[in-house]
């Protein structure tokens, strides 16, 4: 990610191979870079360290659980997840396997029961959970900003975009780097005259739901392509330009692979792929660079949640510091549970994640649950029962 880059290397991505895009390199225009406005420094509401919440209110451990646990859903997720497992088979010796196949296959698997937990960054709706063996408990494990990454080597530090000129882009109505309305949000940044190469999810993905949540809320232009707020959200989307890449892993080698390219992704892929990424301009008017703390301002504040704790913090916060594009990402756990030693093993893990867990989470830059939304996520490991007793004390 430019400048940005922490170097860190906290997951082996798999990347598969992805069509390179026709985009000619002699499209450029002449010393193309960038000065002033962005700034290549690093916001300091970025810099310093991030203090691990530690959380120590958490269920008491159930005995006799299981010693392995199969899990699937989002990519979103995966980096995060891939952490937990490590570090849970570590201390607790229980191997959690979880499949990075994207929030829909997630979804589905667990509406088919062939694992025993699913995990989203779209909760399942009622539709969702209508198709399932049963009610589920939807529990938020952590939060993190989608970031929308580009690929421009002669501009290494973070273009400013705001969601109607994002909109415009992933509708095929801006179609070269160098248009006025980037250059209006960029004035003092060279953008070079070359093709803009679309990238987007191939598959159901959590992390389309919230890119196109925030393009709904903040394009009309978006909105209209698509033919309404009916079809300009979800976990698939008829996109009207691009390419696809399946997962997260494929959208950032995707980008990375075209000059000229931009796409959507969870941060710490970026991060991984050394990717540039944008700063967004949020509803108090600033124009803010993705990061644990900027995310972590995107629901601070937060108090009504509802009691099944489905809710989108997409683009819903006022404050000056937050970061627009923001999601939760869920587990997805059968809320009535018949074998005794998987119960116990998954109010366990993800008493874990919801615990210990968090203090890790800004090592993979994602950003930790708030107190008060972590105490209700514990309550929702309460609701999990074993042939109507609850599992947790």
């Amino acid at each position: 990610m430019g400048d940005r880059s922490t170097g860190r290397s906290w997951f082996s991505v798999m990347l598969p191979a992805i069509p390179v895009l026709a985009v000619g390199l002699s499209a450029c225009g002449s010393g193309a870079g960038s000065s002033g406005v962005p700034s290549a420094t690093p916001s300091p509401l970025c810099a310093g360290v991030n203090t691990p919440p530690g959380h120590t209110n958490g269920v008491a451990s159930v005995s006799g659980g299981a010693s392995s646990l199969s899990g699937a859903g989002g990519t979103f997720v995966a980096p995060m997840m891939s952490i937990w497992s490590a570090a849970y088979n570590t201390s607790d010796h229980v191997q959690v396997a979880y499949q990075s196949v994207g929030s829909g296959a997630g979804i589905a698997q667990v509406q088919a029961a062939t694992v025993d937990f699913g995990e989203s960054d779209a909760f399942m709706t009622d539709s969702d959970i209508a198709k399932a063996k049963g009610p589920v408990v939807q529990t938020p494990l952590v939060q993190a900003p989608v970031v929308v990454a580009y690929n421009l080597p002669e501009i290494t530090s973070g273009l400013h975009f705001d969601g109607e000129t994002v909109g415009k882009i992933f509708a095929g109505q801006i179609t070269t780097w160098n248009d006025p309305a980037i250059k209006k949000l960029n004035p003092n940044v060279n953008v070079p005259n070359l093709p803009i190469a679309v990238v987007h999810r191939s598959d159901g993905s959590g992390t389309t739901f919230i890119f196109s949540d925030f393009l709904t809320k903040e394009s009309p232009t978006w909105v209209s392509a698509l033919g309404g707020k009916d079809k300009s959200v979800g976990k698939t989307i008829a996109w009207p330009v691009g390419i696809g890449g399946k997962g997260n892993e494929g959208v950032s080698a995707a980008v990375g692979q075209n000059s000229g390219g931009i796409g959507y992704l969870e941060l710490s892929y970026a991060v991984a792929q050394n990717l540039t990424y944008a700063d967004v301009k949020n509803k108090a008017g600033s124009f803010i660079q993705p990061c644990v703390k900027t995310a972590a301002n995107a629901t601070a504040g937060i108090t009504d949640y509802p009691p099944d704790l489905r809710i989108d913090v997409v683009d819903v916060s006022t404050d000056a510091d937050a970061y627009p594009i923001t999601g939760l990402t869920w587990a997805l756990v059968y809320q009535k549970q018949t074998d005794a030693a998987k119960a116990a093993a998954l109010v366990n893990f993800f008493n874990y994640v919801l615990t210990k867990g968090q203090d890790v989470a800004a090592t993979a830059d994602y950003t930790p649950l708030g107190a008060d939304l972590q105490k209700l996520c514990v309550g929702q490991l309460r609701k999990i029962t074993l042939n109507g007793t609850p599992v947790a004390a």
